[in-house]
């Protein structure tokens, strides 16, 4: 099981409490000049709440998204999707530059691509330092069931 990391999820939260705030404090400037002003506080509210819940809601997304490695083949599933690349249709499985990131791509024999949720490896937050093994594990595995046996 692969699984994005806590800084990775942390990560992921932060962006989108980023992005609640900048919503939340937009709608304190309209209302500010529609109105009287909130509260001194509720500024601090207006950042603060959204940054926490991003936080806490990219770490327990974190736990849902993942990918599983059996011998049907590999099972993605995230917050919003689920899906099934039996070996028998990977042909090939590597490692790949996608804007900042690394990612893992699994080619199917229809040419598809499927890129997985899990691991990845980017900058500051998304960074992942067992990343390389994390893709030997995936190569190793899809190898010994694409030829047969362990390779030796």
């Amino acid at each position: 099981m692969f699984r994005p990391t806590w800084r990775q999820g942390l990560g992921h939260g932060l962006y989108l409490g980023v992005l609640g705030a900048l919503a939340s404090v937009m709608s304190g400037v309209m209302a500010t000049l529609l109105w009287s002003g909130p509260p001194a506080w509720t500024w601090a509210l207006l950042v603060v709440a959204p940054l926490f819940v991003g936080a806490v809601t990219g770490l327990l997304a974190g736990r849902r998204t993942g990918v599983e490695v059996g011998d049907c083949g590999i099972r993605t599933s995230s917050v919003f999707d689920e899906g099934l690349a039996p070996w028998s249709r990977v042909v090939d499985l590597r490692a790949e530059r996608r804007g900042r990131r690394t990612v893992v791509s699994v080619y199917l024999d229809s040419g598809a691509s499927v890129r997985l949720h899990a691991p990845y490896s980017g900058g500051l937050f998304a960074a992942d330092p067992r990343f390389e093994l994390k893709v030997f594990a995936l190569s190793h595995l899809w190898r010994s069931h694409r030829f047969g046996g362990l390779p030796g």
